[in-house]
């Protein structure tokens, strides 16, 4: 059976989000744990297996920003880390001319 277009609509954006989530933990990971480009530290990458399965397992649909949404899936602890990852990463890939993510730093 062929996926509808609301079907491959909502797999794109899925996929298009954890891209975004790759980045700024990517971005983050660099500046404040020393880590090469492309590579993450064991702190970072589980928090980013942590972020994708929280994604991905969403229930809302549409997905709002997880700063508008009403069911925080975060733990405490960690919602503190995604919004200081958030935080640090938006503003330096906005200044190297990410202007695609604008709209996640945002919005």
């Amino acid at each position: 059976m062929l996926p509808t277009m609301e079907t491959a609509n909502k797999a794109r954006k899925e996929h298009n989000d954890i891209k975004v989530l790759k980045a700024f933990i990517g971005t983050y990971c660099r500046g404040k744990h020393g880590s090469a480009k492309g590579e993450l530290c064991p702190e970072c990458t589980g928090f980013l297996a942590y972020a994708e399965l929280r994604r991905r397992k969403c229930p809302l649909d549409p997905k709002p920003a997880c700063k508008h949404c009403p069911i925080h899936c975060y733990s405490k602890e960690r919602r503190a880390l995604i919004r200081e990852v958030m935080s640090y990463s938006g503003r330096r890939l906005m200044l190297r001319g990410r202007l695609d993510l604008v709209w996640h730093y945002f919005f």
